[in-house]
């Protein structure tokens, strides 16, 4: 008999192990996509309510979400709940330990919770869970356990499937936190399809990396000189609306006495004056007066705000 090559056993060693941490990672990540399909497949109306209660806190204008976990669903919750504010809902995470200890104080009756709890046993969560049914606070929660108290108390249950964790002694959360984190980012975008965010909306929750831009003055960003649709009070719209076509920018600035502001001609104005006569009248018939006016000095975020107010 010859002897083995103790490098070729080494070898073939190491390769077998490769193979089956390759095989195991497939393994994990087909048990948890078919838990994702099974999620999908077991969402019923309950989520729509989920979705109307919390739409309905958002156009009260006065609550905001409490999202709350222990151990690693608490890691997911937080990281729901920056999803959330990232994308126009209003939340927070709040740590059900530091709850027990002072931290219920800054939630509201205002607010809406939902508590993410694999088991939904969890003693941590007690004293969360008891201080919404106290004060009628809407409870929210997200369990595989339609046994547990926190699903008995809840309002309104989002009721995951039951399905193997991936961790060979079925303990470590693996498969239940990847339901969760899922069905996190279904409540937030179910909730900005609602809102019918624009991209530009949407790039209000995201400024990072835009610090200059953000200080930008009027002066920087506004038209000048002969880039401006200028026009005296006396003359006909049929001569002011070429003028605004011209200069492409919707609206007319009317320069009175020592060319001073007298007034604005927006859409606006000509939709409340529309009609036969309307190329016929005077500038000065159909303009706002007093139009609300902002400093060149002021921050560009500051116009903004007027002219999306007013």
């Amino acid at each position: 008999m010859t002897p083995s090559d103790p490098q070729k056993v080494s070898n073939d060693t190491q390769n077998i192990e490769t193979g089956r941490s390759l095989q195991k990672a497939k393994d994990v990540l087909s048990l948890e996509s078919q838990a994702l399909t099974d999620l999908a497949n077991s969402l019923d109306d309950d989520f729509e309510k989920v979705i109307t209660r919390i739409e309905e806190m958002k156009n009260s204008r006065m609550g905001r979400l409490i999202v709350a976990g222990i151990g690693k669903s608490g890691h997911i919750a937080r990281k729901v709940a920056a999803t959330l504010s990232s994308t126009g809902t209003p939340a927070f995470f709040v740590h059900p330990g530091e709850a027990s200890h002072g931290d219920l104080g800054m939630i509201t009756q205002q607010d809406v919770v939902i508590m993410f709890s694999n088991s939904g046993e969890n003693v941590e969560l007690t004293d969360l869970i008891f201080y919404t049914r106290r004060y009628s606070i809407p409870l929210i929660c997200v369990t595989s356990n339609s046994e547990s108290t926190l699903h008995k108390h809840a309002d309104i249950r989002l009721l995951m499937p039951k399905v193997p964790e991936a961790c060979p002694n079925g303990l470590a959360p693996t498969t239940s936190t990847t339901m969760m984190l899922a069905l996190g980012d279904a409540i937030a975008i179910a909730l900005l399809d609602r809102m019918e965010l624009s991209p530009e909306q949407y790039k209000v929750f995201h400024p990072g990396g835009k610090l200059g831009k953000k200080l930008m003055k009027v002066d920087e960003v506004m038209r000048k000189g002969d880039e401006l649709p200028i026009i005296a009070p006396d003359v006909t719209m049929d001569k002011a609306l070429l003028v605004m076509t011209e200069k492409n920018l919707g609206s007319l600035l009317i320069l009175g006495d020592q060319k001073k502001l007298a007034g604005i001609v927006t859409d606006g104005d000509l939709k409340r004056h529309m009609g036969s006569d309307l190329l016929s009248k005077t500038v000065a018939d159909i303009m706002s007066v007093d139009p609300k006016i902002v400093s060149a000095n002021a921050l560009a975020a500051e116009a903004i705000d007027i002219m999306t107010n007013r």
